[in-house]
């Protein structure tokens, strides 16, 4: 039933989100308005299965005779989690399922679908769509799915406020989706998890806590469907704020193109950083307390003072743009145009105040996943960092700070490996470095949503389906 649309466009959120994370008052990732918080977390509510509700609309994946269906996971009585499946285009019966998650928090995972490689892809005219050739679901089964609750089209109860409870919600979903009898033949699948920008912090949390659930199973302590997780892929995402922040300073000044901001701005910066009491201590300080008043304290201070002014006039999400830039085009008014055909029960919208502001008040966006990333490598899950060399937001600088930082059973291989190009039909799109089974890509000339950018004279999305398959398939990153 559509009968709370109308209630639902008069409270749509009056933040708006020109990529995944939200900016307040000019400052990205900055503090709301009006934000008082007490010092609590909200558990998620164990409750009881519910089911779920879909339709089999072909809005999206035109191609004949590839499945799709999109509507909703009752992951509780009150808490309603949206999804769109599709279908592999070759093979589905043997493919492995992917699920897709887009950061924020409180960005939708529509905005990975028709954005960067779904089956079908807004136009710039944002009011029509096209058929994409090199959709991720080419050889894999996708799952794009709005997460947490309040997110896209999800509603109801919107309770999350940590990347843990997050986690919690979407292994919720997945338990409801492999128990439908449609779904129930995906259970034992190879399984893959792939999501950037906050996914930093939801992909490692995530998959981790996978991990554990299964070990939970295997054990006879928790009844459930244990998830066969095969990969974990991770683009320009936001893991290790003690690591990444520095990567603003130098990045500002020494990305590939050009100078961002002057000196006087980087100087005034890094003292914002660097001195007693700034930035880092006081990210240092969000770790050694664990207090969500001192991690809210960091990420106001830190996003207000570094990370915003060094973009200078450009777009954070792709410096070769200034800061007006509208691509990729935006799809909202097309999509809220297809609610009634498929089986959404609220209007869409790209990013939810309500999750920002709960994982706000807990501090969650200065906390580390480093922990997570390092236990979910070490037990053998194939891991993709990759990044493109145009985004500002999660420069690669700071990014591979990160992955330098990191110790794993690979790490002493990783730092011994010499870079080498990337090449994509000949084409060269980057570099990479492999170990074991932990590879980093750096993309060039590609922003924020790596899949969105043509490379050279190669067609839309070829660069990222490449990397895409190659890690499904099992293998580590080379060139073609």
């Amino acid at each position: 039933m559509l009968l709370s649309l109308t209630l639902l466009a008069a409270a749509l959120p009056s933040l708006v989100l020109g990529g995944e994370f939200p900016a307040f008052n000019g400052v990205v990732g900055g503090t709301p308005p009006n934000a008082a918080f007490s010092e609590r977390n909200t558990d998620i509510d164990e409750c009881s299965i519910v089911g779920m509700r879909y339709v089999e609309s072909g809005v999206c994946e035109t191609t004949p005779g590839v499945y799709s269906a999109s509507g909703y996971a009752d992951i509780t009585p009150t808490q309603h989690m949206w999804f769109w499946f599709f279908a592999a285009r070759n093979n589905p019966d043997d493919a492995p399922l992917t699920i897709w998650l887009n950061g924020g928090p409180g960005s939708s995972s529509m905005l990975g679908l028709f954005q960067e490689h779904g089956p079908c892809l807004i136009n710039n005219d944002s009011s029509s769509i096209r058929l994409n050739p090199r959709s991720w679901n080419e050889n894999s089964n996708m799952l794009y799915v709005d997460q947490p609750i309040g997110v896209g089209f999800s509603y109801g109860d919107a309770t999350v406020m940590s990347s843990l409870e997050a986690a919690e919600g979407v292994w919720k979903f997945l338990q409801t989706f492999f128990s439908d009898p449609n779904f129930s033949k995906y259970q034992t699948r190879e399984f893959a998890l792939w999501t950037e920008s906050y996914g930093g912090h939801y992909g490692p949390t995530m998959a981790s806590y996978f991990l554990d659930q299964n070990a939970a199973i295997a054990a006879g302590t928790l009844s459930g469907i244990p998830i066969n997780l095969q990969v974990l892929g991770i683009g320009n995402g936001l893991t290790d704020p003690i690591t990444q922040y520095p990567g603003y300073l130098t990045y500002a000044k020494t990305n590939p193109y050009y100078p961002l901001v002057n000196d006087s701005v980087i100087e005034t910066a890094n003292t914002s950083y660097y001195s007693p009491g700034r930035c880092k201590d006081q990210i240092l300080k969000c770790a050694n307390t664990g207090k969500n008043s001192d991690c809210r304290q960091a990420q106001g201070y830190c996003n207000d003072n570094v990370l915003s002014p060094l973009v200078g006039s450009w777009d954070v999400y792709y410096v070769l743009d200034p800061d007006t830039s509208t691509y990729p085009p935006d799809f909202t008014d097309w999509l809220n145009g297809q609610i009634a055909k498929i089986g959404a029960n609220v209007y869409w919208t790209s990013a939810s105040t309500t999750v920002y502001n709960n994982f706000y008040s807990t501090g969650d966006w200065m906390r580390t996943s480093l922990p997570y990333l390092e236990k979910v490598i070490n037990a053998g899950i194939r891991t993709v960092i990759y990044d493109g060399d145009a985004d500002y937001i999660c420069n690669y600088q700071g990014v591979e700070n990160m992955v330098n930082a990191l110790q794993t059973k690979y790490s002493a291989q990783y730092a011994s490996t010499p870079w080498t190009s990337w090449t994509v039909d000949g084409v060269t799109a980057g570099q990479f470095k492999n170990a074991g089974q932990f590879s980093y890509v750096r993309i060039y000339r590609a922003g924020h949503l790596v899949p969105a950018y043509t490379i050279g004279n190669l067609p839309y999305g070829e660069h990222a389906l490449t990397m895409f398959n190659q890690a499904m398939a099992g293998l580590p990153i080379s060139s073609t």
